[in-house]
């Protein structure tokens, strides 16, 4: 049994994350801390297991991190509207979400910029996507590594989150597999990030 485990790194790790997501998510006054705290951990053990990529010039990342953002970012208010035009409650459920668990200050987004976002790509794309590929073609790891991320920021209770984590991991996950460039993937997550919650939030 510990033979396979040591094997089969990626059936120790997923049940580990989500474990953590869940833990994470529970109360909303130590959100910060628990999802840091997972971020950290998830990373640690990414870096130590499977090998990131970064393989882009850094000038070359922040252009095309710039344009992946952007995009990634014009999906989820796209998929917004969407919901909005099929009379789903959205906007409520949105408006929860981010009153609850949505960056409020300045040390927020540093946690963002320097454990938060590098430990999911890190993770998700750099260790669970590239791992899965020891199963699956290419193309299935990216869309099963992109769903397990949706369903993880699930247990924040937020439906139209998954989706959105999906959406967001589908994009990465191939960006990553074309430009092989672990920072790439990070700036566009932030980019998107900061467009999302303070240049062009939501109209909730």
């Amino acid at each position: 049994m510990l033979n396979f485990f040591k094997k089969h790194k990626l059936f120790v790790f997923l049940p580990l994350a989500f474990a953590l997501y869940s833990l994470a998510f529970q109360d909303a006054k130590i959100f910060w801390y628990m999802y840091t705290f997972a971020l950290l951990v998830l990373m640690s053990f990414s870096v130590i297991f499977t090998k990131v990529f970064d393989e882009m010039a850094t000038w070359k990342s922040l252009i095309y991190g710039l344009g992946y953002g952007t995009a990634i970012y014009a999906i989820i208010a796209g998929g917004f509207q969407l919901f909005k035009l099929l009379s789903f409650n959205i906007e409520g459920s949105v408006s929860s979400f981010i009153s609850t668990f949505a960056p409020s200050s300045i040390w927020h987004y540093l946690l963002l910029m320097f454990i938060i976002v590098p430990g999911e790509e890190i993770f998700w794309r750099g260790f669970v996507q590239q791992k899965l590929k020891s199963y699956v073609s290419t193309t299935y790891s990216v869309l099963i590594a992109a769903l397990l991320f949706g369903l993880a920021l699930g247990f924040g209770g937020f439906v139209p989150g998954i989706f959105a984590g999906v959406a967001t991991g589908i994009v990465l996950g191939f960006l990553y597999e074309w430009k092989r460039s672990m920072p790439l993937l990070i700036i566009a997550h932030l980019v998107m990030i900061v467009l999302l919650f303070l240049v062009l939030p939501l109209p909730v």
